[in-house]
């Protein structure tokens, strides 16, 4: 637990000055260089007796695809986002909706996946190339004008993720009594998870006040809010089922007491593109 602690202390005030003071520019090769760690992880899941880097290059030179048909300087136009991106994040949802069924249905239709390296390869590119994407569209939302106004909703996902987290564990070991997906996560339950759910819904709250949504559009800020709560739940869940075919108790071992990146990441790489989905489609 001690080492948890410190590398959190550690972590923390990186990841908060990387997503304000960096330009975006600088902000997007920091997210690149998290989603390649996360790429080399991931390759641990399709072949985990293979230290073959080929998932990393494969999954590198997806990104750069990506960047080169649209570059960081057409995201925005004057009439809004760029309908490749909003495109991209309705395939994201609907990505996580298989990935849902995946997870429901555990173990009983792995066998339509677990064993095809082709099939966790393209899983893998549909919850980190959304995930990156997702991270610069939020943080660059008005930027022109307000430097630091795409950066608050950014640390508003990642406070949503954090405080459902908290509340699941902290209310899981309390009063944890009934599995959530005991084939899947055996250590979590239906009472963490009302508590993670109602932690976030109070960050949520504040958020509202201090981002100053407007009136007509606070029920569907909390109802954004509470879908990316359960997205965030799913993308652990998720990342709990690949490691379980792989026989890892972590995605790595880069961050002491806390396993690898993806580990970290895993509730994020579904919240935020789904938050931002939400964000583009009846907030902004």
């Amino acid at each position: 637990m001690k080492q948890r602690i410190i590398t959190a202390l550690i972590l923390a005030p990186l990841v908060i000055a990387g997503i304000f003071l960096l330009p975006l520019k600088f902000f997007m090769l920091f997210c690149a260089g998290i989603f390649l760690l996360a790429s080399k992880e991931w390759g641990g899941f399709v072949n985990p007796k293979s230290t073959s880097s080929s998932i990393f290059y494969l999954f590198g030179f997806a990104l750069a695809i990506t960047l080169m048909l649209l570059p960081i300087e057409r995201l925005w136009s004057a009439t809004g986002i760029h309908p490749v991106v909003e495109s991209g994040l309705i395939v994201t949802a609907v990505w996580w909706l298989i990935s849902l069924f995946l997870v429901a249905t555990y173990p009983k239709t792995n066998a339509l996946w677990a064993n095809s390296k082709a099939m966790k390869s393209l899983f893998g590119l549909l919850t980190l190339i959304p995930f990156f994407w997702a991270m610069i569209v939020l943080r660059s939302i008005n930027i022109h004008h307000d430097f630091y106004y795409g950066g608050a909703l950014l640390m508003y996902v990642f406070l949503l993720v954090w405080a459902a987290d908290t509340g699941a564990y902290f209310c899981g070991k309390r009063f944890g009594k009934y599995k959530l997906a005991p084939n899947v996560s055996p250590g979590k339950t239906i009472e963490g998870f009302i508590g993670g759910t109602v932690s976030a819904m109070l960050v949520a709250f504040v958020a509202s006040i201090l981002l100053d949504i407007p009136a007509e559009k606070m029920g569907l800020f909390f109802v954004a809010a509470f879908i990316t709560t359960l997205a965030s739940a799913l993308g652990d869940l998720s990342e709990s089922i690949f490691k379980r075919e792989a026989k890892l108790k972590d995605s790595g071992n880069l961050l002491p007491g806390h396993g690898g990146i993806l580990d970290r990441i895993d509730s994020l790489t579904a919240a935020v593109p789904i938050f931002a989905l939400t964000y583009l489609l009846w907030l902004a």
